[in-house]
């Protein structure tokens, strides 16, 4: 791939994702993929200004040989330098950028029961630091091939091939051609009328129906707002997009109101397996019933991580020509995956969704109907055929999506 066109991306994701101030820290979280572009996306904060860059760096076949030499308890916990760290990124707000690239299969095997116990050990350390720092700093998620992801996406071709495909894939689906940034202002503009469109509506339902069996109806809070594309930061208000790739309008549903069936269409990547076709039933907002061809269990342990890792916290509209899915690719990864069709996500959701949200505490946007959970994991459930029609409060049907499109 040339190095100019890596370049405008690494540009991209310190410019128009992370959106890096002058005098601002910036963390990148990176395996050890592709250190070259690493470097890239690090000399591209400094030249926005940054006053430090750190890169944390991780390596996938670690990761699986710690979860599976550490015991539960050593697993579980949190050092005290660990916690002075967190203490010190909610007084800073530093700038976060992660790197995607690991190996979709890369952790398959492990003690999934273990490595259970001891999150939920640690979120019980980390949620009030997640607190502190959430919609408050700027953040993006952005990918770069690995070679065992590269493989498993095009396995007819050798290595280097692979990872030369997978580069293009990114690249394209990122709309890195031409002038990136001008190309992701415009695009976030047709994300932000769309989702003014939807708010217009006064939305109390949303519908889902398609062939493969989905019939699902979800409620929505009365104050919640759809959003897409790009954020802004609390307090400071510096305008960034979180992922890198996205294609979707989204929006946090009222927990407790969910009713009927959903299918997937797209495998889900989760702690490093998959779990193929599958589907879950809700009944008063929560996860009852969940099937799987593969890795049931893990789909079970997912829903079971707490009360709320059950219960719905978004619900995104993507429709069903759009690039990622127009690529014919199926990435084996949520950040490209989740942006081909529409997707639902259990357990948290996203409390600056809510109007007016930086006047409420915490605690009250639960009381809102805002879904809280260790767990955020999208699944995709778009369709060729899915329709969903909006049920407004005050009685209108209207047809948002149609033949897996929007309707409007």
């Amino acid at each position: 791939m040339k190095k100019s066109v890596l370049r405008q991306y690494a540009r991209l994701i310190a410019q128009k994702g992370g959106n890096v101030q002058k005098g601002q820290d910036v963390i990148i979280s990176a395996s050890l993929d592709q250190p070259e572009f690493v470097t890239m996306v690090a000399e591209e904060c400094y030249r926005c200004g940054a006053r430090k860059v750190t890169v944390d760096w991780t390596h996938q076949p670690l990761t699986k040989l710690n979860y599976q030499k550490r015991s539960v308890k050593t697993l579980s916990k949190m050092e005290d330098w660990e916690i002075e760290k967190l203490k010190h990124h909610v007084e800073t707000l530093p700038v976060r950028i992660y790197l995607e690239s690991d190996d979709p299969d890369g952790l398959r095997g492990i003690n999934q029961e273990k490595v259970s116990k001891a999150s939920q050990a640690r979120y019980k350390i980390l949620k009030p630091f997640r607190e502190a720092m959430d919609n408050k700093y700027q953040w993006c998620i952005a990918a770069v091939p690995g070679a065992a992801w590269a493989k498993k996406v095009f396995p007819g071709v050798n290595k280097f091939k692979a990872m030369e495909m997978l580069w293009e894939a990114i690249l394209y689906t990122s709309r890195v051609d031409g002038d990136p940034v001008a190309a992701w202002e415009a695009h976030n503009k047709d994300l932000a009328d769309r989702c003014a469109y939807l708010n217009s509506l006064g939305i109390k339902t949303l519908e889902y129906r398609s062939a493969n069996g989905t019939d699902l109806k979800v409620g929505m809070i009365e104050d919640a707002l759809f959003m897409g594309g790009s954020e802004k930061a609390q307090g400071s208000g510096i305008e960034f997009n979180p992922n890198i790739p996205s294609e979707e309008a989204f929006i946090s549903p009222m927990k407790g109101e969910a009713e009927g069936i959903v299918y997937s269409s797209k495998p889900l990547s989760y702690r490093g397996e998959l779990i193929e076709n599958f589907s879950v039933r809700f009944e008063g907002g929560r996860a009852v019933e969940v099937h799987a061809e593969k890795n049931e269990e893990l789909l079970r342990k997912m829903i079971s991580m707490d009360e709320g890792a059950a219960y719905l916290g978004e619900c995104a509209l993507v429709p069903y020509d759009s690039p990622i899915r127009n690529s014919g690719i199926l990435f084996y990864n949520t950040l490209f995956d989740e942006n081909a069709a529409c997707h639902l996500a259990l357990g948290r959701g996203f409390t600056n969704v809510l109007k007016d949200y930086d006047q409420y505490t915490t605690e009250e946007c639960y009381a809102k109907g805002i879904n809280q959970s260790m767990i955020h994991v999208d699944f995709m459930i778009g369709t060729e055929d899915l329709s969903i029609t909006a049920v407004t409060r005050d009685g209108r049907r209207v047809a948002i999506f149609e033949n897996g499109n929007w309707a409007f």
